[in-house]
């Protein structure tokens, strides 16, 4: 069994390596694919100097172009069983591959979402953060018969033929309601299990606002008439 991990990275020069660290330490047969997004920061001359770690595969996209758009010209080059999204902060652990890739590997199921709030001792975000993923996370549930305790997380596991099948548009955050949406219109209960989280500031580089959360909703709800 293959991981391919899908990092899509923009400006990250701060916490690249760390992360990158943290990823070869888990106990797992991986291949690294790493978009930079057009950084200007110094994370796309470090990630040119990594192209020779055999595991790794780094693909330079000429502007930037968003989070979505890296996550499928990552999928486009992945070549594993599994695929799990990582962002290139710090606020996810790698560890935490190994419980989610598991019912995948064994052939149970087809997604597996990691939930931040499946783990009491968490920390959250900021309050409008938190409040904003509560509102999406319920608006998924109603339209598309999930019960999701967050759907915007991050870590989202998929087999790999699975996700290469789904018709992706998204060029920004909005991958996340996008594949959300497609994934429940065939039918699949999307699994969670819980996983670790350590929120990063605004001044710490955090990039997503309000507004996405007003585009999630809109994906959600053009997703649910639109095929």
């Amino acid at each position: 069994m293959l991981l391919s991990v899908l990092i899509p990275a923009y400006n990250e020069i701060n916490s690249i390596d760390t992360l990158l660290d943290k990823i070869q330490a888990v106990p797992i047969n991986k291949e690294i694919i790493i978009v930079d997004d057009g950084s200007t920061d110094g994370t796309r001359e470090r990630l040119k100097t990594l192209e020779s770690i055999p595991n790794i595969r780094v693909v330079f996209h000429t502007h930037n172009q968003g989070k979505g758009a890296a996550i499928r010209t990552a999928i486009q080059h992945m070549t594993g069983d599994i695929a799990i999204v990582q962002d290139a902060d710090l606020e996810y652990e790698p560890q935490d591959y190994l419980a989610l890739v598991k019912p995948i590997a064994d052939g149970q199921e087809k997604v597996v979402y990691g939930s931040r709030f499946l783990k009491p001792e968490n920390r959250h975000s900021y309050f409008s953060f938190y409040i904003g993923g509560q509102v999406v996370t319920l608006l998924t549930n109603a339209l598309f018969n999930q019960r999701l305790t967050d759907e915007p997380t991050c870590y989202k596991v998929f087999d790999a033929d699975f996700l290469r099948s789904i018709p992706l548009e998204c060029t920004r955050f909005e991958f996340c309601p996008e594949v959300t949406a497609k994934v429940a219109k065939r039918g699949i209960r999307i699994k969670e299990l819980p996983i670790s989280y350590y929120p990063r500031s605004i001044a710490e580089g955090k990039k997503i606002s309000w507004l996405d959360g007003i585009e999630a909703i809109w994906v959600l709800l053009k997703y649910r008439v639109v095929k």
